[in-house]
């Protein structure tokens, strides 16, 4: 009946779990989220109640609803073994993904039965707004998952995390939450030139609550190697090295550490030791790519004739594990943009083209993101397709997105240089004073921009745009 039906959707609505926290597929390649998280169900058998609740949810998303029950089965067995004498209230969540997808497998009868497990539990604790569930373990595993949707979702993360701390501070779990998202969001501000958050007390304070977790432990290695402090941050890279010498969650950030410090042959050989595990790890094999990539700049840097057969074969390799890992995660942008970047330098610019479009052809693209791609393609466009008209016009595009981000203060550069290469040569036309006037003003070099405005207007006097510029510059001087 269609009251029942009514109620029971309001109630499906009330709870907390993958269905209502907003997880959008197209925001993530699903089978590479499926491997990641099979992977991890290995390796950190303490979350596997959360992983195995994220599984269902995938399965369910990519369509196969018994596959979806299976794990949700598995996750309703890792909360008996994991507390054996207490309740887990993660199994909150599972319940809530059981009753959701029996709802989609029109199982009305079953669906209501778990929401019913979900409400019995839940009388004794105070609940908030519309009656939804507020316990610190719920908002902990749903700042997990969001973490794994990509980095659309870390605001939220960071916000679920930081509730479920003001209700357990000292909680080693939540701790590692917050670290590992503050760490992840320091990346992006720094690519914006935003001031940088601060993740460097909360991966110490996880690391102290924890002395066992390793992956937080090389996270920590790598931020106070960005912080310039080397020596201390390899410590912590050795002493989880030592502790988890096997685990490929370790070696994958030691590895990084190492190509980072210019140990490449050390980096390599802690990424062949942990491919050996997971074999199909996009993120290995990115990393095996940029090794390979670090190999072959080093070797042209280092002599004007570099031995064309070993060129080759460094080209060779950083494309065989990138082309992997973009196979393996489709929307793994940076590795389109050095894959397409190492075709480039091995003079396959068709699969360097195809590449960059691509990467450009991603649907979760961050406005970083596509100014790095126009910085990237205008250099393509320049030094090896000899086309200074189209890497103007690259350069201009990322330009226009007007957010500050490193990517786009490498444009103006570029563009800048470029462009007064262009005129010292005496090949400058009206254009590209016009376009050098805009660079100048955007980069606060208001007298330059004046100049090239007006020298502008002497090759071609009519032109409003450049007029227009020219009045406003004056007046906002």
């Amino acid at each position: 009946s269609t009251i029942s039906m009514n109620s029971l959707k309001s109630s499906l609505l009330k709870l907390e779990c993958h269905f209502t926290w907003a997880l959008l597929k197209q925001d993530v390649d699903l089978n590479h989220l499926e491997e990641t998280t099979e992977n991890q169900v290995e390796f950190f058998a303490e979350s596997n109640i959360t992983n195995y609740n994220l599984l269902s949810y995938v399965c369910h998303l990519k369509g196969s609803n018994e596959e979806a029950l299976r794990n949700l089965q598995k996750a309703e067995e890792a909360a008996q073994k994991n507390n054996p004498d207490g309740f887990d209230w993660r199994i909150l969540v599972t319940w809530g993904n059981y009753a959701w997808t029996y709802y989609h497998m029109k199982r009305y009868e079953e669906a209501q039965t778990y929401i019913s497990k979900v409400e019995n539990s839940c009388k004794n604790l105070s609940s908030g707004a519309q009656g939804k569930i507020q316990l610190p373990e719920i908002y902990a595993e749903q700042g997990w998952a969001l973490l794994k949707f990509g980095e659309k979702y870390y605001e939220r993360a960071k916000d679920c995390f930081g509730t479920a701390l003001r209700n357990e501070p000292a909680n080693p779990r939540f701790n590692a939450g917050y670290a590992i998202v503050m760490y992840r969001l320091e990346e992006f501000s720094r690519r914006r030139c935003q001031d940088v958050s601060p993740s460097l007390q909360p991966l110490k304070r996880a690391v102290e609550l924890n002395p066992k977790n390793t992956f937080i432990m090389v996270l920590l290695g790598l931020k106070l190697q960005d912080l310039k402090q080397v020596d201390e941050g390899e410590r912590y890279i050795e002493e989880a090295m030592q502790i988890n010498p096997d685990l490929p969650y370790v070696q994958r950030y030691a590895a990084k550490f190492y190509r980072r410090k210019g140990e490449l042959d050390k980096a390599l050989e802690i990424l062949k030791k942990a491919l050996e595990v997971i074999p199909k790890s996009s993120f290995l094999h990115h990393q095996m790519g940029l090794c390979y990539k670090a190999k072959l700049w080093r070797l042209k840097k280092a002599t004007k004739y570099p031995p064309q057969a070993q060129v080759e074969e460094l080209i060779r390799l950083a494309i065989f594990h990138l082309k992997i890992a973009i196979d393996q995660k489709t929307v793994f942008f940076s590795a389109h943009k050095d894959l397409a970047n190492v075709y480039a330098e091995g003079k396959r610019y068709e699969e360097a083209e195809e590449t960059f479009k691509k990467a450009f052809d991603i649907s979760i693209l961050s406005y970083d993101d596509k100014q790095t791609y126009y910085y990237y393609y205008g250099n393509f466009q320049l030094f090896h397709r000899k086309s200074e008209s189209e890497a103007i016009r690259c350069y201009l595009e990322g330009l226009k997105i007007e957010k500050e981000s490193y990517a786009r203060n490498m444009c103006i550069k570029a563009l800048m240089k470029l462009l007064e290469c262009r005129i010292r040569r005496g090949s400058g036309n009206a254009a590209d004073f016009g376009t050098l006037g805009l660079v100048y003003n955007l980069d606060g070099e208001k007298h330059k921009a004046i100049e090239c405005y007006e020298e502008a207007l002497t090759l071609c006097p009519d032109n409003d745009e450049y007029l227009s510029a020219l009045c406003e510059l004056r007046l906002s001087i």
